[in-house]
């Protein structure tokens, strides 16, 4: 099963290959030195962004990094028996009549678990809404909060979403041995087109959504009628689960970085230390799963290089400079949800969303095209970026382009809000940049603002 090789376990379920007991057991020093070994590398990967590793808000990355990579991977160092044993109460079944109910066959669900994993094909986190359901028996029941926990001990692990759906299932139904036990993960992973081709692609999915389902006992044959109890139960709360990913599937990677993998060579040295990222989690790079992880991830990172991105905008139409200041009549345009995609530079995770850009053009002058302020936004975008120094350079470039006039309001998803153990599901961060009469008309900010769509950061 991969991440659960031997070596990561020690007692091995009998015919699905999940291991339950004993875990890796690290001390004070050793713990030390895997941090320090991660540290290491992603300095070789920001080295390898042509970045300068001592700069400020670079300087503590490292060990930012390490710290997020061993939080998000505590899994291999948990034991699932010590969560489940002592968890198990008595409750006995119908007294009398005929039927299924508390500790004798009476189903229990527990609905909308929000989790992340790693994506061992990329290393990218991935969203996971879990739903669990099991049959009691042998009168008896597991506390629910501890269905939850097993679920996050696989979560937290390099993961695909079938096999994360599995082990759950496999875990609980060896460690509370129920009638049976029922898991549907919805899936959601993020999609980044690459620097060339999202000036091309306008209409780019920011995600990739998977539905994937495992079942143990009375589930295993995903026919039986306890599979439409089961959801029925997620239907009536909106949960649509219609479209679940078949196991015999031709499609068995959902993850957006096998296309990565197809283009060009990747730097050696950057490689070598995403694999050494993965010895100092507890991983085998040799593992077949993850053989062609270090080249997808650093291809994937190198979307993100230092180069003077400047110089790429020179020759813009700054003729639009005195038009925009000339004496007829004025008006607020402007451009809205324009997507934009960018790497944290604290933590080296991925954080996306849309770009609103309004300034105060003359009646009578044609407004700037939508495509050169979508230029912008990518130009600054892809690079090591925090969101406030994003918000100000596109303020700052679209200026000098419209006259000087400019409000600038970006919203974005950051990954990193739900995989550094805050795991604060559906956040959204908002800047704001105001330029010239922006800065000094209230009017003038909440007339755009309110031009805003409420949808704009949905999927």
């Amino acid at each position: 099963m991969g991440a659960l090789d031997e070596g990561h376990f020690n007692v091995e379920l009998k015919g699905n290959g999940v291991k339950l007991g004993g875990c890796i057991e690290l001390g004070f020093e050793e713990e030390r030195e895997t941090t320090v070994a991660i540290e290491d590398a992603v300095k070789v990967l920001l080295q390898g962004l042509g970045e300068d590793i001592n700069r400020e808000g670079l300087r503590k990355t490292p060990l930012r990094v390490a710290k997020a990579l061993r939080e998000g991977t505590r899994g291999y160092r948990q034991k699932v028996t010590d969560i489940v044993q002592g968890a198990l109460f008595p409750e006995s079944g119908l007294e009398s009549g005929i039927g299924h109910a508390g500790g004798a066959g009476g189903l229990v669900v527990v609905r909308d678990l929000d989790l992340f994993s790693y994506c061992e094909s990329c290393l990218l986190p991935f969203q996971v809404k879990c739903h669990i359901g099991y049959v009691p028996s042998g009168q008896r029941v597991v506390g629910l909060s501890k269905l939850s926990r097993v679920a996050d001990v696989f979560s937290k692990r390099l993961q695909d979403p079938q096999r994360l759906a599995d082990e759950v299932s496999s875990a609980l139904q060896d460690g509370i041995k129920p009638t049976g036990v029922a898991v549907i993960l919805q899936c959601s992973h993020i999609h980044f087109p690459n620097f060339e081709s999202a000036f091309l692609d306008s209409n780019h999915r920011g995600w990739v959504k998977v539905i994937v389902c495992s079942g143990s006992g009375v589930f295993e044959n995903d026919k039986a009628d306890i599979w439409g109890d089961f959801l029925s139960l997620l239907r009536f709360r909106g949960i649509n689960v219609e479209k679940i990913h078949p196991r015999d599937s031709d499609d068995k990677c959902w993850c957006p970085s096998q296309a990565i993998s197809k283009m060009g060579a990747a730097n050696s040295g950057m490689i070598a230390a995403v694999a050494s990222i993965l010895r100092s989690l507890g991983e085998d790079p040799l593992r077949n799963e993850l053989l062609g992880t270090p080249t997808r991830f650093v291809k994937w990172l190198m979307n993100f290089k230092n180069c003077n991105l400047e110089m790429k905008l020179n020759g813009f139409g700054l003729c639009r400079l005195d038009a925009v200041r000339s004496n007829g009549n004025e008006d607020i345009h402007s451009e809205l949800n324009l997507p934009f995609w960018s790497q944290c530079e604290h933590h080296l995770l991925p954080f996306q969303g849309f770009v609103h850009i309004g300034y105060i053009s003359t009646e009578g002058v044609n407004p700037i095209g939508k495509t050169l302020l979508q230029s912008i936004v990518h130009f600054h975008g892809f690079k090591l970026q925090v969101q406030e120094r994003l918000t100000r350079q596109i303020a700052e470039t679209a200026s000098s382009l419209l006259g000087g006039d400019v409000m600038v309001v970006v919203e974005a998803n950051h990954t990193c809000m739900i995989s550094r153990g805050i795991e604060k599901f559906g956040s959204n961060t908002a800047t704001v940049a105001v330029l010239g009469r922006f800065s000094t008309d209230p009017v003038a900010r909440a007339k755009f603002l309110e031009s805003i769509p409420n949808s704009a950061t949905a999927g």
